[in-house]
């Protein structure tokens, strides 16, 4: 496939009107209606890169703000995202152009285990194959001894790894140093490695991509160690590990979940009223706030786990449920970790945090 030129001659105005064109479709949930607004645009002028940067992914980005905003059911928040795939798909084939072998090298573009949300990954991947490379885009949660088992097979120059969700981040680690033992360099992407790429830094990856472009031209440029000379990072990368407070955390996540929700029952009794559903969506945030308490004691970065509760707070608002009973709900965890010294500083500076954010969210309502 000939590499086909990133950039075109469209307007700022274009690309707008593209967007508005493309979110009028995922509305109507009109598939057909969103692959003729995508390709007529390439058919039109607009450059296919800036398509896929300029119009799909805001468009994306945007489905999720109103998912957030609980202004999207997750029903029409999942029939959205999944037109886009196909229209990203749609695009890729009406692009080809020919048999021509790809110039730039290979690369595999995977998602992390775990890790479903695979269209940020599929947009690198089409960046990818515009700019001349051959991909293997292996799609969502991909295990590492596939991973590994897949680079064997075909010899990358280099693995596109991509996480969304912060609770990936000790699975991202493990494929980051199975691909490196395997001669394979790693450039890590996608929201889950910190808006300025830490957690990548942080897990060894050998370089980080805030987006499909920065990918594009690091690849380009290369990244060190595609000879087979590259080491996984020593044990000690990450000392804190040692004292296993993470270990037993994650392991005991739903006795957590159990004792949290109990130990809110008594402190919140709204909860008692609550029906089976909402019970149901309540052990589910409790269950990511451990989550996001497990990965906060891998990384130690307490950022990580205050960032995670006040966006809850901001979601439970848009969705009338009072963000206030975040708070009981840590303080019965903190009673159940008190022989946890770096969970309970964890759970102390976020509760902090979320206080301190709650009122300054009441304070703006009330003026």
């Amino acid at each position: 496939m000939t590499a086909i030129p990133a950039r075109g001659p469209a307007t700022d105005v274009d690309r707008a009107r593209t967007r508005d064109r493309l979110w009028s479709a995922l509305e109507d949930g009109d598939e057909y209606a969103a692959g003729t607004v995508v390709l007529g645009a390439v058919d039109e002028g607009l450059a296919p890169e800036d398509v896929l940067l300029e119009v799909i992914a805001p468009v994306q980005r945007k489905v999720g703000a109103e998912w957030a905003a609980g202004r999207l059911s997750v029903a029409r928040e999942h029939a959205a995202t999944a037109i886009n795939d196909r229209v990203v798909a749609a695009l890729a084939h009406h692009l080809r152009t020919g048999p021509d072998e790809p110039s730039a090298g290979r690369v595999t573009v995977a998602c992390v285990d775990g890790e479903w949300h695979a269209l940020p990954a599929r947009l690198v991947a089409e960046v990818l194959r515009l700019r001349g490379w051959r991909v293997d885009f292996l799609g969502a949660q991909v295990p590492a001894p596939h991973l590994i088992s897949h680079l064997h097979l075909t010899a990358p120059d280099a693995v596109a790894l991509s996480s969304s969700i912060a609770t990936r981040l000790p699975t991202a680690h493990a494929a980051i140093t199975a691909c490196q033992a395997a001669g394979v360099p790693v450039l890590a992407g996608g929201a889950a490695f910190g808006a300025d790429g830490r957690y990548a830094r942080l897990l060894g990856a050998d370089a980080w991509a805030p987006d499909a472009r920065t990918a594009a031209d690091l690849l380009a440029a290369g990244l060190p160690g595609r000879t087979g000379t590259v080491a996984p990072r020593p044990p000690g990368l990450l000392p804190h590990l040692k004292d296993q407070e993470y270990t037993l955390v994650s392991r005991s996540a739903r006795q957590l979940v159990r004792g949290t929700l109990a130990g809110l029952e008594e402190r919140f009794p709204p909860l008692r009223a609550y029906t089976a559903a909402q019970r149901g969506h309540t052990v589910d945030d409790l269950a990511q706030i451990v989550d996001f308490l497990a990965t906060a004691l891998y990384t130690d970065d307490p950022g990580l786990f205050t960032g995670f509760l006040t966006w809850t707070a901001d979601i439970l608002a848009a969705r009338h449920v009072p963000p206030r009973c975040l708070l009981p709900a840590l303080d019965a965890l903190h009673e159940q970790l008190k022989d946890f010294p770096r969970a309970l500083r964890l759970i102390d500076e976020a509760g902090r945090a979320l206080r301190a954010h709650l009122d300054g969210t009441a304070t703006k309502e009330d003026t």
